[in-house]
């Protein structure tokens, strides 16, 4: 299933694409959002499932009339993983880490597909990360990694943009990473029966047309395994908490010369088994 949410009378709303395009209010079934919706379990899931099927036609929204937002428009925890691809650890120079490279976005960083990635005026460097990210359903501390699919609830996508003169000015990457708009996530979230093997998805991005990264999440130096039992040895994972594994080989930075976003782009990322999140770029006023 890939549930949403969408903007009706000013708010974030909860909903279900059904097969045919069409995008269920989930309200009807009691769930004011999404996080809302996550966090009640396999119980949802079912009441959901029934929804789809008995629902008459009326409450159904074709889904190019709704405005998607982020899946999870205010996230408690965006996480995000550093040099985690083998293909960009080599490009950068760097070591394959020993450990998981961790670092946040806040909330305020989250749009939704179509929306506008605000170049700000402080930054020279501004750079396009294409990242398949997970989505925790039971939460949990001290997480054994053989139960990872215990506790995730889906899939979606993340566009990690970051300012890279902010992000290499200090040893910490938070800064670099947070700006308003930075954090680009979507369409949809794509329940995790959805998708048999999650560490063999193809991954791109694609600007103006051009592709710039092509890999696969076989890729991944840490996995999500790994990265739930590593995450919660530290902190509790909630129901709802996003999980952006990282990016592949082919950032801006590192090509020669360097290919930094511009107003006027139209950046896309792509994992076919998940979707495509499509946004423009624009220049800060």
């Amino acid at each position: 299933m890939r549930f949403v949410s969408f903007e009706a009378e000013g708010q974030a709303v909860p909903g279900l694409v059904s097969p045919d395009g069409k995008v269920l209010d989930l309200r009807s079934i009691g769930f004011t959002s999404l996080l809302q919706f996550i966090e009640s379990g396999s119980e949802a899931l079912e009441r959901a499932e029934q929804f789809a099927r008995e629902v008459p036609e009326n409450p159904r929204h074709a889904l190019e009339a709704v405005k998607l937002l982020a899946p999870i428009p205010k996230p408690r925890k965006l996480i995000c993983v550093g040099l985690n691809y083998r293909d960009h650890a080599a490009e950068t120079g760097a070591q394959i880490p020993a450990v998981p490279t961790i670092f946040n976005k806040f909330a305020t960083a989250v749009i939704g597909p179509g929306a506008e990635i605000i170049l700000p005026r402080v930054s020279k460097s501004p750079d396009y990360e294409a990242e398949f990210a997970f989505v925790i359903g039971r939460g949990g501390r001290r997480i054994v990694a053989e139960n990872w699919s215990d506790h995730v609830f889906g899939y979606t996508i993340v566009n990690d943009v970051t300012a890279r003169d902010y992000q290499r000015a200090t040893s910490q990457w938070l800064m670099g990473k947070t700006f308003d708009t930075f954090a680009p996530m979507g369409p949809w979230i794509v329940t995790a029966d959805e998708i048999a093997d999650p560490h063999d998805l193809d991954i791109q991005m694609e600007i103006n047309g051009e592709i710039l990264q092509d890999s696969n999440t076989r890729e991944l130096i840490f996995k999500i395994p790994d990265l739930l039992a590593f995450l919660s040895s530290v902190f509790t994972l909630e129901p709802g908490d996003i999980i952006s594994t990282g990016t592949p080989a082919g950032v801006g930075f590192a090509r020669k010369p360097p290919r930094y976003l511009h107003p006027g782009d139209d950046v896309v990322v792509r994992i076919p088994a998940i979707g495509e999140l499509r946004n423009p770029v624009v220049a800060e006023k």
